[in-house]
């Protein structure tokens, strides 16, 4: 379908790479994998809200990273879900469009925030008198605002210059959500300014807080080798492991699906490595920093006896 301006109106999402027989098999996992992400940084956000002990900078920088996971999930998971149930595989111009500029708004301010919890742990570790001066609570405030801001900017960059291309003839998305990749190889126009907006601006934005984070752990590695002991290796396990865990599951298939893909990668692998970063990792979280953290584990069992008490 094309509007006034020669351009399409709509495009068709082939979505996952499924038999047809599979459809329903899918469906009801990834409405499962959905709901379970949902659900689980919900109760991070409600935990942290709930038990005073964790109204510290990590539990604040985990507060707004739970949050950007749900909208994460939620920019594609809820349309790829309803394209399964209905059969239809469209979606409106102004809505894939809509969907670029959310997955790339999220996908940023996830990078930035756990940069910033990267950095927490540097100072709670590398300087821990100095700790509750560096990381007050201006500082913080101040760091997920600067993150929010260079998100939404990023986004907005390539979400203008994408809206400028014209699309005449093919319109199918070989993705399960409108990817801003897949988008610039449809285009009936010259994408030379967005590809070169992508290696510079996107290169940053991934590479730049990632450095920041090996600078980080880098330097609480070297804290705790100059004074080794048991008990100094455990509190950093205890504290740096979680947010390990998340930054290997957030970075591995970025780096995997941008910096290590090759020509004789397929359309199909793109969409498997895609669905680990926007749906698993966001679900994942949730269990690693409940399960992992000691304190996240105390307010979960404080919760639960407080329902008891009250039935």
């Amino acid at each position: 379908m094309k509007n006034n301006q020669n351009n399409v109106s709509e495009f068709i999402l082939l979505g996952l790479p499924s038999r047809p027989e599979e459809q329903g098999l899918c469906y009801a996992l990834f409405l499962a994998i959905y709901l379970t992400t949902v659900l689980g940084n919900l109760l991070i956000i409600l935990l942290i809200q709930l038990d005073s002990r964790l109204h510290t900078p990590m539990y604040f920088f985990l507060s707004h990273l739970a949050f950007t996971d749900v909208s994460f999930s939620s920019v594609t998971a809820p349309k790829m879900l309803m394209n399964m149930l209905t059969q239809s595989r469209s979606i409106s111009y102004a809505g894939c469009i809509s969907q670029v500029y959310f997955f790339l708004f999220f996908g940023d301010l996830d990078s930035f925030l756990l940069t910033s919890m990267a950095y927490d742990r540097y100072v709670a570790i590398c300087h821990p008198l100095h700790y509750t001066t560096i990381m007050s609570q201006k500082l913080c405030f101040l760091l997920v605002i600067v993150s929010w801001a260079l998100s939404s900017a990023v986004a907005l960059v390539h979400t203008l210059l994408l809206a400028r291309l014209s699309f005449y003839g093919d319109n199918t998305v070989p993705h399960f959500f409108c990817d801003l990749s897949a988008l610039l190889k449809l285009s009936s126009t010259d994408t030379t300014v967005n590809e070169l907006v992508i290696l510079t601006v996107g290169l940053v934005v991934i590479t730049v807080p990632f450095l920041c984070i090996l600078v980080s752990y880098g330097r609480i590695g070297a804290t705790i080798l100059r004074a080794p002991s048991m008990k100094g290796i455990c509190k950093a396990l205890s504290t740096c492991g979680s947010h390990l865990t998340v930054v290997s599951l957030y970075y591995g298939p970025i780096i995997g699906i941008y910096f290590v893909h090759s020509s004789s990668d397929t359309n199909d692998k793109d969409v498997i490595v895609a669905v680990l970063y926007t749906l698993l990792t966001p679900m994942l979280n949730p269990f690693i920093y409940i399960l992992r953290n000691r304190d996240m584990k105390g307010a979960l069992k404080k919760l639960f006896s407080r329902g008891k008490f009250s039935v």
